[in-house]
């Protein structure tokens, strides 16, 4: 059985990176990633690897760019504004095919916003983020377990289709301290072979590898070329987990730390009698729309319960595909879900009523969102929004 440890989500993520073969690292700081740097800045050198704290996160991207050329297993982690500087770099990354790992420790928005945890990037993350027509894969923990063992998966699917792999985790999945074991064995960097794309010294005539050109005429084919690849990453890698998913009432729809809210109402709603289940996307792209069209055919509504103004809800939608009414309950800019209050959803929806939810069927105006912020100081309320 592996060792259980007590770790910070962010230490763990870190600690989880340089077992998974990372040997290089850049990133600069803000709030609430700043433990990923520091660990790297402290470990990573006894692992064999370079850190560096770059002046800005455009350079940090820019770097890993060029040591994720040259085969090296690269990562970079900041938080939402941060990560929005990087997205040419990730975009660039993209266009060269290169394999390397981006971390989004979410916070508030939208601009500086605040430093709670949210997932207001959700788009950013799914739909690309920077410019022209690209993916990168996304997975989303909900445990610092999952935080310090997705990184040797990041990689894999990473160097597996040659593009970037991003986790996606909110501010206080980052911050929280769990018990956690890592359930793979430390990668040796040296034992995973040359690639044939890398940069290095030409020797005995090879010829020469070129990881960026200018496309021009041939960028249709390149693009078209990666469609492809895409198509068959959105066949093979989604990745989900549910919980009374199959012939409820009532299924939630929620990743990272709100579906484990959730979790604590499906627990609840049991104690009333109800059917109520949950379905969390772990690759938040490529989305498991076929899985949860599925289920979503056999409950009576779908609630996708989010930590933003009403993102998921849109892949929700999609793959429910008109089969089953679709509600929202948002906490965005930094409220944070409890299984109570998402419990209280349900209950109007199995009742017939619409307070506090933005229907998506019929286009209702208005919604209302709970927030709870500052529990130190016990204020906890209501926010509404909407006429």
């Amino acid at each position: 059985m592996a060792e259980k440890t007590l770790r910070k989500g962010n230490e763990a993520l870190a600690e989880g990176a340089i077992r998974a073969g990372c040997r290089f690292f850049a990133g600069y700081p803000i709030t609430p990633q700043n433990e990923v740097p520091e660990y790297m800045s402290a470990y990573m050198a006894e692992a064999g690897g370079s850190f560096v704290q770059a002046e800005s996160e455009v350079a940090a991207i820019n770097m890993v760019y060029g040591a994720a050329a040259t085969g090296t297993r690269s990562m970079t982690s900041s938080s939402s504004p941060g990560v929005s500087l990087k997205q040419e770099g990730i975009t660039y990354l993209a266009s060269a095919d290169l394999p390397c790992l981006i971390v989004n420790v979410m916070r508030g928005g939208p601009g500086l916003g605040s430093i709670a945890g949210a997932q207001g990037d959700y788009f950013q993350a799914t739909r690309g983020g920077g410019n022209g027509d690209y993916h990168v894969i996304v997975l989303a923990p909900n445990s610092v377990e999952e935080l310090g063992n997705f990184p040797k998966l990041a990689y894999d699917l990473a160097e597996k289709y040659r593009m970037p792999c991003m986790i996606l985790a909110d501010g206080i999945l980052g911050q929280m301290m769990e018990s956690m074991a890592f359930h793979f064995d430390p990668v040796d960097p040296n034992q995973l072979g040359k690639f044939d794309w890398a940069v290095d010294i030409c020797k005995n005539g090879r010829k020469k590898n070129n990881v960026f050109s200018y496309k021009g005429d041939n960028l249709i084919a390149d693009v078209v070329e990666r469609a492809k690849r895409y198509g068959l990453i959105e066949k093979t890698e989604p990745r989900w987990e549910e919980r009374d998913a199959d012939g409820c009432d009532v299924l939630l729809v929620a990743y990272g730390l709100s579906s484990r809210a959730c979790l604590e109402a499906v627990n609840k709603a049991k104690g009333e009698g109800l059917k109520v289940g949950l379905f969390r996307p772990i690759t938040l792209w490529p989305f498991p729309t076929q899985r949860l069209g599925e289920l979503a055919a056999k409950a009576k509504a779908v609630l996708s319960v989010e930590q933003s103004l009403g993102q998921l809800v849109q892949d929700v939608k999609l793959a429910v595909n008109g089969q089953t009414p679709v509600y929202l309950n948002a906490y965005p800019a930094g409220g944070q879900p409890d299984g109570e209050t998402i419990l209280t959803a349900v209950r109007s929806i199995l009742n017939g009523k619409k307070d506090g939810l933005f229907d998506l069927q019929d286009h209702a105006e208005g919604f209302t969102y709970h927030c709870r912020r500052d529990l130190a100081l016990g204020v906890q309320g209501d926010r509404k929004g909407g006429n």
